[in-house]
């Protein structure tokens, strides 16, 4: 690949732009609002102007709704050898380009299984797919040209290649992305009307839960549009478990033993599988989940504070697999929990203890 064409400058579209220009593509940038595609091409992601003939590669990088409308005005003006988007729902747009008629062997659908809560071309990064899985869903007509053209984007955004149905895909999605966006955003939603005493009293837990509460809300009513369907079949099991889970609640604050005893089993059951499914999350790397020590160490809320920790680590020896921080309420200090190797946990906590920092625990 020498040269692509992206359609679409927010933050998927130019960070795939970021990426292939650092690599030497030859990128061209378009949108419909000219200032998105002028701030990519300040940002080093190609050039705003508009190829002289067709380039190699058209990457759409536009809402799902507007997805399939784009992908079939661009094929008709022939703009490219090769057509993939990056919508993050796949059967839809592959049936509108159906029904429209086109030849789709040229055409691939892909998501990478990356973003951020922010959006826009001022929040995109080269390294945002880096390590990432990145679906691809083949059909028995996509050209195999086409096909290499998508994992060598995929190579040089250093993601990962996951090959799967389309609809599969979308099923998944429903499961570990839209779900868990729109019950993020349940919870958060209960702090809006939430006495300010109870609000102060946020802690690490809430902050973990409502994370991507803060995406934009526009963006994901798109999205959700998209893949309406099997996102209400996983939210209609997690409604089950919370009626059992109420149930089960209120049997706790029975003065009825059997009551008490079916609450608690039920909750005890609930939190149980919980635990089972989470085991399946991927660890490190894509590899499975590891089991990690953590050592805490109060820090100070200062620059070089974290650098400086990380250092002393290094110097013990010791690699850190993964890191949190947790920020105290009315302190201008947090609590750093670094996770380990099991056997290099004392190890770390007698070096960073000589080094003068506050081990907790």
């Amino acid at each position: 690949m020498r040269t692509a064409l992206v359609i679409g400058t927010g933050l998927v579209g130019t960070s795939a732009a970021l990426a292939l220009a650092g690599r030497g593509i030859h990128v061209h940038l378009v949108d419909h609002d000219p200032e998105s595609a002028r701030t990519a091409a300040a940002l080093g992601a190609g050039t705003d102007k508009p190829p002289a003939g067709p380039v190699d590669l058209a990457v759409i990088a536009v809402p799902p709704a507007h997805t399939a409308t784009v992908l079939a005005t661009a094929m008709r003006d022939g703009v490219a050898r090769g057509y993939l988007d990056v919508a993050s729902v796949k059967g839809g747009p592959r049936r509108e380009l159906e029904a429209l008629g086109l030849d789709l062997t040229p055409y691939i659908g892909t998501h990478p299984m990356a973003g951020k809560e922010r959006s826009g071309p001022l929040a995109a990064t080269a390294d945002l797919f880096e390590g990432r899985p990145w679906v691809l869903t083949p059909t028995r007509e996509t050209d195999t040209e086409v096909l290499n053209l998508a994992l060598e984007l995929v190579a040089l955004c250093r993601a990962v290649p996951v090959v799967m149905d389309a609809d599969a895909h979308d099923r998944a999605v429903a499961l570990v992305s839209h779900t868990p966006q729109l019950i993020s955003s349940m919870v958060a939603a209960r702090l809006e009307e939430a006495d300010e005493s109870a609000v102060r009293l946020c802690g690490q837990g809430i902050r973990d839960v409502t994370r991507i509460a803060a995406s934009d809300p526009r963006m994901w009513v798109e999205i959700l549009s998209a893949n309406p369907g099997p996102v209400a079949d996983v939210l209609a099991g997690v409604a089950a478990d919370l009626a059992e889970t109420v149930t089960a609640l209120r049997g706790l604050d029975s003065v009825d033993d059997e009551r008490r005893r079916a609450g608690t089993d039920a909750i005890e059951g609930v939190l149980r599988r919980g635990n089972a499914g989470r085991v399946r999350v991927p660890g490190k790397h894509g590899a499975a989940p590891a089991a990690y020590e953590t050592v805490a160490v109060l820090i100070g809320d200062k620059p070089g504070e974290l650098a400086a920790i990380f250092a002393d680590a290094g110097r013990a020896g010791v690699n850190i697999e993964d890191v949190r921080i947790e920020h105290a309420t009315g302190q201008q200090a947090g609590l750093v929990q670094i996770m380990v190797e099991p056997s290099a946990a004392p190890v770390l906590a007698v070096a960073l203890t000589e080094r003068g920092w506050s081990v907790r625990g």
